[in-house]
C-alpha cells in the first residue's frame, strides 16, 4: 500500500506535485483495492483515480513505475498493479517482474523487495539517474523515461547514456574481415584472442528476405552489429552502430533488424573479437517474416484437456512466431508443451520460449536446453482491452532441429485463474450459504419444532439456481436503459462487478459476462468453505467444551448460559458505549464471544445429558394421586438440548462472518493504540448496536421460542431474497456482506420476543 499512499500524496490541497518527480512501486494495487472491506478504502482510490486521471496534464512531470510480482504473488494480482492513467501519457509503466531485463523471475508479495536481480536493476536505474553535475536525481523527464525503459523494459546490452555515433572506423586489417554468403552463420571464437569481423552484403538479400537475425552469448556491453557505409577492399572502413535494437534474453542477446530501415546500408557487418580471450558463440541469419510466423487456434475452456491444439515448426530457422488465436482472457488457461527434436547431438545455444501480450507488458521466458520436452502455463495477468492484437509464443530456437507445440486446456490452472480473479466473491458466497442455511434451519423449526444439524442444513442450501439465475436476471434489468431511471430514483447500491481486468483503469468497471458463468463454481467453493468452516467451528466447540467443563458444574437445563434482562440490558450499553469511544470492531468481538460461551455451555450440557442417560436408570415419580409425572431425566431433555445446540451453532457460523469482516478495523485500532484509543473513522459503527442487540437476544434465543414466535413464518422466507441481493451488490463491497446479514439477524432477534 506504500505505493498507492505515494500518489495519495498528491490528494491533498496543499502538497505541491513538484517536489515528486519519480515513483517506483512495487507490487502495490493501484487499480483497486484487494479487499473492499469498508467504504472509507474505496472513497480513498476513488480520489487517488480522480486526481491521477482528471490532472493527468499537470502530472505529466511525475514519473511513475509499477512492477508487479507475478503468479507467485498471491496477495496482490499483478494485474491490480496496472496504474489508472491515461493510455497516451508515458510517463507512466506498468509491467510485471518477470519482464524485466536481467531478473526475469516471478516474486511473491514480500520476496519482491528483496529479490536480488529486482534490487541490482532498481539501484543501477537510481545510480543512472543521477546528474554527475549536481549529484542529484535528474529532473528531465525524458533522460528518467529512457532510464527506466533502459533497466526496466528493454536492455540494449549497452550503457546508459551512449551516444550513438553517424559513423565509426572499423579495423582495417583485411585477415580480419570475413564475408559470408551463406544464409546462416554459426561461429564459435577460439580460445585465442583476436579481431574478427563478418560482413553481409544486403544487395542479393533485400528482395528475397526482409529481415537479419543474429544472437550471441556474449553479453558484455559493446556494440557489436553495425551497418557499412563505406568499404575499402573487403573491408569496412566506416559504419554506423545498429546495436541499439538488441535485446537482452536470459542466455544471449538477440537484434533483429529490418532490411527495409536499411536503406542507406551496403552490407551488415557483425563484431566477433574476443580479445580478452574469453570464448563465446554468433548465429546469425536471413528471415522472411511472413514465413516464420504460424497461427493455432486455442482449445477451448470447456474441452477441459481431452482436446489439444498442436503445430509444428517445420523450419530450421532460428527464430519463430506463433500466434495464438482466441487467447485473449483472464479465465483462460493452457499447458503449453514444446518438445524440440535435433538430427545432430552437439553443443548448442539453449533455447527460449517467450509468451508475450501486446497490451500488457507481463512477458514470461523458458530457458531449455535441446533436444527436450519443456511444459509452459499460458495465463494472462490482464484481458485484451480491444481485438487488434493477439497473445505471442516467441521461439528462439536451435538451428537444425525441429519443434512442434501442443496446447491443451489445463483444469488446475483455470480453477487457479478463477480464484485469482473471483476470489472476493467466494467470501460472498460462503456467506449466502451461511445465510440460506439459517433459513433452512427457520422452515425445519417451523415445520417440524426441531433444527436439523448444521452440516445438513448447509447441503441442503447448496441450490445454485436459486441465488444465480435471479442475480443474472437482476444485472440485465438494472442494466436496461430504461430500468436505470426508475433504479436512480429509489437510490439504491450500484450492482457490483469485478474490477477490471483490461490494464487501462480509466475505463469504467467490467461488465464482462464470464463471471456470471463462474458463479456456480463460485457457489460450490463457498459452499466448501461453509461446510467445512461449520465443522470445524463444531469441532473448536467440541474441544474448548472439554477443556472448560471441570470449571463448570454439570447442568440439565436448557437454558444453561441464558442471561437475565437486566444482565443483557447492562451488557448492551456498555459494549454500545465501548464501540463508540474506543473501537466497534471490540465491541461485536466481546458480543461474539458472549454468544460462543452460551453455546459452549449447551455442549457442555447435551454431553451431560448424554451420559447420564447411557449410565442411569430412568426413575420415574409416582404422585399421591396415582398419576405418572415425567421422569427426572428423558430423551425429550436430551432432545431439547441438542435442538437448541443445533440452531446456536448454525447462527455461530453465521455470526462469525461481521466479526472476520471486522477483524482490519480491529487490528488497525490494537497496532494505534499507543497514538489513540479510538478509531476514527471507524468503519464499523453503524454495526455496532445493532449487531451487539442481536447477540445479546439471541443468547437466550431457543428452537421454543421461535417455534411459538409470531414472525417466524415471515422471517423463514427473508434469508433467500437478502441472499440473492448479497449475490449482487456485494462481490466488489464486501462491507455490505455485514448490512445484508444485519437485515436478517434484526427480524430473527426480534422472534425471540414476539
Amino acid at each position: 500500500m506504500g505505493g498507492v499512499v505515494a500518489r495519495a500524496l498528491f490528494t491533498l490541497p496543499r502538497f505541491n506535485p513538484h517536489l515528486v518527480s519519480l515513483i517506483i512501486t512495487q507490487a502495490s494495487p493501484h487499480l483497486s483495492p484487494v479487499l473492499g472491506l469498508d467504504p472509507y478504502l474505496l472513497e480513498f482510490y476513488s480520489a487517488v483515480r480522480q486526481k491521477w486521471v482528471n490532472q493527468a496534464n499537470r502530472l505529466r512531470n511525475v514519473t511513475v513505475l509499477s512492477v508487479g510480482g507475478g503468479y507467485r504473488d498471491y496477495q496482490v494480482r499483478s494485474g491490480l498493479t496496472s496504474l489508472p492513467c491515461p493510455p497516451g501519457d508515458p510517463n507512466k509503466l506498468s509491467l510485471v517482474v518477470t519482464a524485466v531485463p536481467r531478473t526475469w523471475v516471478s516474486t511473491d508479495h514480500l520476496s519482491i523487495v528483496w529479490c536480488k536481480e529486482l534490487v541490482l536493476a532498481t539501484v543501477r536505474a537510481f545510480f543512472d539517474l543521477i546528474e554527475p553535475e549536481t549529484r542529484q536525481f535528474t529532473e528531465n523527464p525524458e533522460k528518467k523515461l529512457s532510464v527506466l525503459k533502459h533497466h526496466f523494459i528493454r536492455h540494449p546490452v549497452r550503457m546508459v547514456g551512449d551516444s550513438q555515433d553517424s559513423s565509426i572506423s572499423l579495423s582495417d586489417f583485411p585477415e580480419a574481415w570475413s564475408e559470408v554468403n551463406t544464409l546462416r552463420l554459426s561461429y564459435s571464437t577460439p580460445k585465442e584472442g583476436q579481431v574478427k569481423y563478418f560482413l553481409f552484403a544486403l544487395s542479393s538479400r533485400r528482395k528475397a528476405y526482409s529481415h537479419f537475425y543474429c544472437r550471441s552469448n556474449n553479453l558484455e556491453m559493446s556494440s557489436w552489429v553495425y551497418g557499412c557505409v563505406q568499404r575499402n577492399g573487403s573491408s569496412c572502413v566506416h559504419a554506423l552502430d545498429l546495436s541499439l535494437g538488441t535485446e537482452l534474453l536470459p542466455p544471449y542477446k538477440v537484434l533483429v533488424l529490418s532490411l527495409s530501415d536499411l536503406t542507406s546500408v551496403t552490407h551488415l557487418v557483425v563484431a566477433a573479437s574476443n580479445l580478452n580471450g574469453k570464448q563465446f558463440t554468433v548465429e546469425c541469419e536471413w528471415q522472411r517474416q511472413d514465413s516464420l510466423t504460424l497461427s493455432v487456434s486455442v482449445p477451448h475452456v470447456l474441452s477441459f484437456g481431452f482436446t489439444a491444439s498442436e503445430v509444428s515448426v517445420k523450419s530450421s530457422g532460428l527464430l519463430h512466431n506463433i500466434q495464438l488465436l482466441h487467447f485473449h482472457q483472464v479465465y483462460q488457461a493452457f499447458r503449453l508443451t514444446v518438445i524440440s527434436q535435433c538430427r545432430v547431438t552437439k553443443d548448442r545455444l539453449q533455447s527460449v520460449y517467450r509468451m508475450t501480450a501486446p497490451w500488457f507488458r507481463e512477458d514470461s521466458f523458458t530457458t531449455v536446453s535441446v533436444p527436450s520436452v519443456a511444459e509452459i502455463s499460458g495465463m494472462l495477468h490482464t484481458s485484451r482491452p480491444d481485438n487488434s492484437s493477439r497473445v505471442l509464443l516467441q521461439l528462439h530456437t536451435a538451428p537444425n532441429c525441429q519443434y512442434k507445440v501442443s496446447i491443451k486446456t489445463s483444469l488446475p490452472k483455470v480453477l487457479g485463474q478463477a480464484l485469482r480473479f473471483c476470489g472476493p466473491m467466494v467470501l460472498v458466497y460462503t456467506a449466502v450459504m451461511l445465510l440460506l442455511a439459517c433459513g433452512g434451519q427457520l422452515s425445519s423449526i417451523l415445520r417440524t419444532g426441531r433444527a436439523a444439524e448444521p452440516s445438513q442444513a448447509v447441503g441442503g442450501a447448496l441450490q445454485p439456481h436459486k441465488i444465480n439465475i435471479p442475480v443474472y436476471f437482476l444485472h440485465v434489468l438494472l442494466g436496461w436503459s430504461r430500468s436505470q431511471g426508475v433504479w436512480s430514483v429509489l437510490t439504491p447500491p450500484p450492482v457490483d462487478t469485478l474490477p477490471p481486468t483490461v490494464p487501462d483503469g480509466t475505463l469504467p468497471l467490467s461488465t464482462e459476462e464470464w463471471p456470471h458463468l463462474l458463479s456456480p463454481l463460485l457457489f460450490v467453493f463457498g459452499a466448501a468453505v461453509a461446510y467445512w468452516g461449520s465443522t470445524l467451528l463444531h469441532l473448536l466447540v467440541r474441544i474448548v467444551s472439554l477443556v472448560l467443563a471441570p470449571l463448570h458444574r454439570p447442568s440439565v437445563s436448557r437454558d444453561v448460559g441464558t442471561l437475565r434482562l437486566r444482565t443483557q440490558i447492562l451488557l448492551s450499553v456498555c459494549l454500545a458505549v465501548v464501540g463508540g469511544t474506543s473501537c466497534g470492531a471490540l465491541s461485536i468481538l466481546s458480543s461474539s464471544l458472549l454468544h460462543f460461551y452460551r453455546v459452549l455451555r449447551l455442549q457442555m450440557t447435551e454431553r451431560s445429558l448424554s451420559h447420564m442417560l447411557n449410565l442411569a436408570p430412568q426413575k420415574h415419580r409416582r404422585a399421591e394421586n396415582g398419576s405418572a409425572d415425567a421422569p427426572l431425566l428423558s430423551e425429550s431433555a436430551l432432545r431439547e438440548v441438542r435442538d437448541d445446540l443445533r440452531l446456536h451453532l448454525s447462527l455461530s457460523a453465521l455470526l462469525v462472518l461481521p466479526v472476520v469482516l471486522a477483524a482490519p478495523s480491529l487490528i488497525h485500532w490494537t497496532r494505534n493504540l499507543r497514538y489513540s484509543t479510538r478509531l476514527d473513522p471507524d468503519p464499523c459503527w453503524p454495526h455496532t448496536v445493532p449487531l451487539v442487540l442481536v447477540y445479546m437476544l439471541l443468547i437466550n434465543c431457543n428452537t421454543l421460542k421461535l417455534s411459538n414466535s409470531r414472525l417466524l413464518p415471515l422471517m423463514s422466507f427473508l434469508p433467500l431474497p437478502l441472499a440473492v441481493a448479497m449475490a449482487t451488490f456485494s462481490s466488489l463491497h464486501l462491507y455490505r456482506i455485514t448490512y445484508f446479514l444485519s437485515a436478517a439477524l434484526v427480524p430473527l432477534a426480534l422472534c425471540c420476543l414476539y
